[in-house]
Order: structure tokens, then sequence, then C-alpha cells
């Protein structure tokens, strides 16, 4: 396992401050983790959330992100703005832009909050599947896209298609996933794993069709304590699209930790062509 400041993932998390108190990060796109056009959209998101978390005034913990991608980030620097626009006793709203030479490309909002001690209960029990162990990992994806090999994938069920001939029926995957190297879990990681999934008009189809992530919300349903004991173990994440109509789809992620505990859901829109 690497130490925390030698992680790539630490590395593409590091904002500089320009004026801390006004919430003005700068920070640099990372090669480790690019994509087809632009950063993974999971390490964008993180970014919007680190934006918050390294903020004086930050109030609590994580419980809802949402970041929308209006444009591709170019490589280099780039410029984020993070602002609380409502605190109250016991939570806060915000808001982050990410912008390039003076132009915005992803805006986000965040919600946080002091969790109080409460009844709670999981509706949502996690699937029965093989543990890690019993899972061979592969490296899924198109050559060229570097941050897939920023983590561990062990798929269970729902992989790529193996021919891209129209022969896909439904669009639910199940894989074990971590980071690679290891590293303990925070809310940042989990923000960008909750957008590790190929886009799910590729397995419903089983053609692959230009698609990407215009907007995603992540709800956390743990604290920081409960991230801790998951350590550097492996997520239980789970796939699947609802419907698919004109450009546009949705498409829902759930993941659990090993010991079965719902950690964190998020719901996307893709818009995807012919």
């Amino acid at each position: 396992m690497t130490t925390s400041n030698s992680h790539p993932f630490d590395q593409a998390l590091r904002l500089s401050h320009s004026d801390l108190r006004a919430g003005q990060f700068s920070g640099q796109t990372s090669p480790a983790y690019w994509n087809m056009v632009g950063p993974f959209g999971g390490a964008t998101a993180a970014v919007v959330l680190q934006s918050v978390l390294q903020h004086p005034d930050l109030l609590g913990e994580p419980v809802a992100l949402t970041v929308n991608f209006a444009a591709a980030i170019e490589a280099g620097e780039f410029e984020v703005q993070a602002t609380p626009v409502r605190t109250n006793r016991s939570t806060q709203h915000w808001t982050v832009t990410v912008s390039q030479k003076g132009e915005v490309n992803t805006t986000g909002t965040v919600f946080t909050a002091l969790r109080r001690e409460t009844w709670g209960a999981g509706d949502l029990p996690m699937p029965e599947v093989p543990r890690p162990a019993d899972v061979k990992p592969i490296a899924i994806g198109p050559q060229g896209v570097a941050w897939l090999s920023q983590y561990e994938m062990r798929p269970i069920s729902g992989k790529p298609p193996a021919e891209w001939d129209g022969s896909g029926t439904h669009s639910e995957s199940r894989l074990w996933l971590r980071e690679a190297p290891p590293r303990p879990l925070d809310f940042a990681a989990l923000a960008a794993m909750s957008d590790m999934f190929f886009p799910r008009v590729w397995l419903r189809r089983a053609t692959r069709v230009p698609a990407g992530t215009v907007s995603i919300t992540t709800y956390f349903h743990a604290d920081a304590r409960v991230l801790a004991e998951v350590g550097t173990g492996y997520l239980l994440g789970r796939a699947h699209a609802q419907q698919f109509f004109n450009g546009y789809f949705d498409q829902s992620a759930h993941l659990w930790s090993e010991a079965g505990q719902l950690l964190a859901t998020s719901n996307q829109i893709v818009y995807y062509k012919e």
C-alpha cells in the first residue's frame, strides 16, 4: 500500500489555495486518471468534493454530492470555487464551480451535516455473491483509458460484451472493486467509485456507442468512522439502467462494504448517440 501523499489518487486531488477563506483553489489534471477526452468523471467529482472538505468553514461530513459536467476539462491547470451558500446549526449547503481560462466546465452542489446518533436500518441488502478472493481480477476497457489501471476490478456478472454484435439483453453489472494500489477509503474515493461503471447502454445493446455522464448525484450512507473500518477492503458495486429514451438514459449504482453495509448510492443521467 502506498502512503497517502504518494498515492496517485491523492496527487489527482491535490489543491492549492489562492484564497482559502474565499474558497478559491487551483489544481492540475492527472494523466493517471485520464479518460477518452478528459479526466475520469469520478476523479472530477472527487475534486469538487475535496474543495469543500478542505474549506475552513466546513460543517459536518458529506451527505449528498451532485456534479454536472458542462464541458470537457482540458489537460492542465484548473480553478475551483467552493462557496457555503447556507449554514444552519447542523447542516450546510455548498455550490462549487470548476473552470479553465475563465470558462466554467463543471458545476456542483454539496450538502454536509453533523450527523446525530439515531435509529437506523438498511432496506437494500447486499446481493449474495462470491467473495473477492474467489473472483478473478481483469482489466476492462479500451487501451489509452489510463484511469482504469488505477482500480482493481473483479467482475462477477455483467462484464463488457465479448462481441459488440447488438445481442445485449440487460444492463446490470456486479463487481468487487478497490483502488490499486490499495488506499484507505474516504469520502473522495467513494465519490469517485460511484462513477466507475461503464455506460449501461454498452451492456444493454452490446453496441459501443458514444456516451458520457451529464450529471451524477451520490448519496453517502456512512460516516468517516465507518469508512475507516472499511480501510483498504473491497467494495461490491452494482449498476443498472432503468430507461433509455431519445439520447439519454439513467444509471443507478450501489456500493456495499465487504461486511454488507451500504456505503453509497448514486444516480446519473448519461447521453448516448446512435
